[in-house]
């Protein structure tokens, strides 16, 4: 079952698709595309996945804003943050737009929450660009979320994690993945990301693959596993 949800008044919620399992979801995937995308280009990978044996689930494909891209020569496109240099390298990322970005990701977690589904219930879930918004948004959020799942990506803003980071999601499971081949995000952007967020004691699972800035059959299967295991703890 898939649905188109409106634009909203300004400062309120992202435009979605969504895409139900089941009659009344109790829980929530909230997946963020990369960038130049939008929220249609995760949408299939629902059909991809089994999830038969698990209850309910609201998958929620919010599009990034429209906004101004200074690396594309300023061309606007959907982007969770301006990139300003071919070397966006972690810590030089645009703050502001990370920041914003994860408001408007924090509203639509209230959403879930007024829809009856717990934060403990909601894995905030992102694709290069939007890992990176997935990984700063989960890491601060308030209150405990299922897990998060971060692809293709890097932890942005990594300097103010020790201040900002919320005690609610110390513990909260990760899991990154990233292509040994990418040269979009580089691969060594990932590793290093993970290697510091395991040295803060985040429990983490990484995965590497012979791939490159994709999504690849085996990923597929080892994110349906851990979808299985953190749906099934939270039952």
């Amino acid at each position: 079952m898939t649905s188109a949800t409106p634009s909203a008044p300004a400062a309120s919620l992202l435009p979605t698709v969504e895409h139900t399992t089941g009659e009344s979801p109790r829980f929530s995937v909230i997946w963020l595309h990369g960038l130049g995308a939008d929220g249609h280009d995760f949408e299939p990978i629902v059909e991809e996945f089994d999830l038969d044996r698990l209850p309910p689930i609201r998958f929620i494909f919010p599009h990034a804003p429209m906004r101004a891209v200074t690396i594309n020569g300023g061309y606007v496109m959907r982007a969770w943050y301006d990139v300003v240099s071919p070397d966006f390298a972690p810590g030089r990322e645009e703050a502001d737009g990370v920041r914003q970005s994860t408001a408007q990701i924090e509203a639509l977690l209230a959403r879930e929450n007024e829809r009856g589904v717990a934060a403990e219930r909601i894995v905030l879930a992102g694709f290069s660009q939007g890992g990176a918004v997935a990984l700063h948004a989960g890491l601060r959020h308030a209150q405990r979320l299922a897990g998060v799942l971060a692809l293709s990506c890097y932890l942005p803003l990594a300097d103010t994690l020790a201040a900002e980071a919320h005690a609610s999601n110390r513990q909260v499971p990760l899991f990154m993945a990233h292509g040994r081949h990418d040269p979009v995000v580089p691969y060594d952007y990932g590793k290093r990301s993970a290697k510091l967020l395991k040295a803060e004691g985040y429990p983490l699972e990484w995965h590497a693959y012979d791939s490159e800035h994709t999504v690849c059959v085996e990923e597929l299967s080892d994110i349906e596993s851990w979808l299985h295991r953190i749906v099934g703890a939270a039952c």
